[in-house]
C-alpha cells in the first residue's frame, strides 16, 4: 500500500488578512534615550552626535575621531562581538560630509543589532577598526576600492574588487554609469583602448 494513502487530510489554511489599502510606513524617531544608545554614551562620553530608531533598528551617528573608541567599547564592554558588515553611502551633494561609513554590529547574548555611522568628507581619513575586528580588513578595503575612502592605520589598504591602476571608484555617484576606459592606460602594449584584464588574460 502506498504510504501517502495513510496521510490524513490537512485542514485548509486560514485566509490571510487583507492588505492595507493605505499601509502606514514606519517613521524615524529620536533614540538618544534608547537603552542601546545610553550604554554607549555612558562609556564614551560626547561621542554620540545623533541617534535614530527606524523600523525597530537603532542607528547612532558617532564623531569620526571617536569611532575607534566607540567600536572598541561596543566589543569589549557591550558584547557586540560580531561585525556583520562595514560599508559606505555616497551623499554627493551633502555639505556636512559626502560619505557615511556604516558599521553593523551584532550581540549574541540578546540577539540585538546596532548600526554605527560616521560622516566623513571626501579625502578625510577614518580610523581603521581592524584592531577591533579582524574581519574589518577586507571590508575597509572594499570601501576604499568602491568609494575611495581612506582608513588610517589599515595594515594593507589596497584595492580588492578592481585591480591596481583602475581609474576611479565605481560606487561613487559621479562615476559614469557606462564605465570608463581603464585597460589601455594600464597595459597599452597588451590591451586595446576600452579593454582590460579579464578571465583568460584576453582583452575585450
Amino acid at each position: 500500500m502506498n504510504e501517502q494513502q495513510n496521510v490524513p487530510p490537512q485542514p485548509p489554511e486560514a485566509p490571510k488578512p487583507p492588505w492595507e489599502e493605505k499601509p502606514v510606513p514606519p517613521e524615524p524617531r529620536d533614540a538618544r534615550e534608547h537603552e542601546q544608545v545610553r550604554e554607549i554614551a555612558a562609556i564614551v562620553p560626547d561621542a554620540v552626535l545623533e541617534a535614530v530608531e527606524f523600523a525597530g533598528q537603532v542607528t547612532v551617528t558617532v564623531a569620526r575621531e571617536r569611532i575607534l573608541d566607540v567600536c572598541r567599547a561596543c566589543k569589549e564592554k557591550l558584547e557586540y562581538k560580531f561585525l556583520v558588515d562595514l560599508t559606505a553611502v555616497d551623499w554627493l551633494e551633502r555639505p556636512e560630509g559626502r560619505f557615511d561609513v556604516v558599521y553593523w554590529l551584532h550581540r549574541f547574548s540578546d540577539s540585538r543589532r546596532l548600526r554605527l555611522k560616521v560622516r566623513v568628507a571626501d579625502g578625510v581619513e577614518v580610523p581603521s577598526v581592524t584592531g577591533v575586528w579582524k574581519v574589518a580588513n577586507w571590508m575597509e578595503r572594499e570601501a576604499f576600492d568602491m568609494f575611495g575612502i581612506y582608513f588610517a592605520d589599515h595594515p594593507n589598504l589596497e584595492r580588492i574588487l578592481t585591480w591596481e591602476g583602475f581609474s576611479g571608484h565605481p560606487l561613487r555617484k559621479d562615476f559614469p554609469i557606462e564605465g570608463i576606459d581603464t585597460g589601455a592606460a594600464i597595459y597599452p602594449d597588451v590591451y586595446p583602448p576600452g579593454g582590460g584584464p579579464v578571465a583568460g588574460g584576453e582583452g575585450e
